[in-house]
């Protein structure tokens, strides 16, 4: 797809720092939604630009999705590549203006994949998934703590925190539970889903909540998108290893812990484990192959509508 421009945005908390390609503007607008509206009004056409911005922790999230909501095709991209596509162009200085115009250069040069629509709905689903996992994270923090703890007033407060964390995950889980059960597309897949040996409710969920291209895309672009495609890494002669980068890391992380468990209770996975591991094939690269597969797997099986099987691999 051509476009007339290609805008670049760094994001900082504040404020942002916008420009185009062909450079014809370069402004400073502020991080809110008084700023988001002056930036609509500044931007071309829809579909005539390209917009690009780099992932920032969060500060994005927003003025993407206003842009996106709006109609234009947003990408939002890993900073550690726009910074080594500078490094490559020989540009060391970065101040926030630089970084707009290299944002720029790189959507021009990369054209990364932009963000599909997305429902409130599922953006009400994403964010109470992506609390439930910071809960769990803060959960787990406190239980560290709680190990190596010998005054009896600082075990007290630490417990009190844990039994109120358990009672937010309770709260959540049930808020999940009843969001998925009321959306029949979403049931349906949560079943399909967890018919999988291996695949529990929080790996269905978090496929749910954080893949909504799942049985949409066929097996190579769903597994670029999560980030288990391997990458070639050879130089004449030299055959590097090859391995993953990019995609959903939150994702990953699910699919990881299936993938462990799949390989002790899925017949077909384990199976598929062993016949790697015979080849002499490393643990994590078996693991990471059974993660592949599980994902490819679980995207035909939604795609056709069809339940787990041994069959399915």
């Amino acid at each position: 797809m051509t476009f007339q421009s290609v805008i670049g945005i760094d994001v900082a908390k504040q404020k942002l720092d916008v420009t185009d390609r062909p450079q014809s503007f370069q402004r400073t607008i502020d991080n809110n939604p008084k700023g988001h509206r002056q930036l609509l009004k500044l931007l071309p056409d829809i579909e005539q630009c390209l917009i690009v911005l780099e992932a920032t922790g969060g500060y994005e999230t927003a003025v993407a999705r206003t842009l996106n909501d709006a109609g234009h095709l947003v990408a939002v991209v890993n900073p550690k590549r726009v910074r080594d596509f500078a490094k490559g162009l020989g540009i060391l200085a970065k101040t926030d203006a630089i970084d707009a115009q290299v944002i720029a250069r790189f959507g021009e040069q990369a054209k990364p994949i932009t963000m599909g629509k997305t429902s409130e709905k599922q953006r009400e689903l994403n964010e109470i998934v992506t609390r439930r996992r910071q809960l769990v994270g803060i959960q787990t923090a406190e239980s560290n703590r709680l190990e190596n703890l010998t005054t009896k007033f600082v075990q007290r407060n630490i417990q009190q925190s844990l039994n109120r964390l358990k009672t937010e995950l309770e709260r959540i889980d049930a808020e999940i539970a009843k969001r998925i059960d009321a959306d029949d597309e979403w049931a349906a897949k949560a079943k399909l889903i967890k018919s999988t040996p291996g695949i529990g409710e929080v790996n269905a969920t978090t496929l749910i909540a954080e893949v909504p291209e799942l049985g949409i895309l066929n097996r190579q672009k769903i597994a670029a998108l999560v980030g288990l495609a391997p990458f070639n890494d050879d130089s004449g002669p030299r055959e590097g290893k090859r391995t993953i980068k990019g995609g959903r890391i939150n994702v990953r992380s699910a699919l990881f812990m299936a993938a462990l468990s799949a390989r002790q209770h899925n017949p077909a996975i384990k199976a598929f484990a062993d016949r790697l591991e015979a080849k002499g094939k490393r643990k994590k690269v078996i693991l990471t192959a059974c993660m592949r597969k599980l994902l490819i797997t679980l995207n035909t099986m939604v795609k056709t509508n069809t339940p787990w099987t041994n069959k399915n691999s």
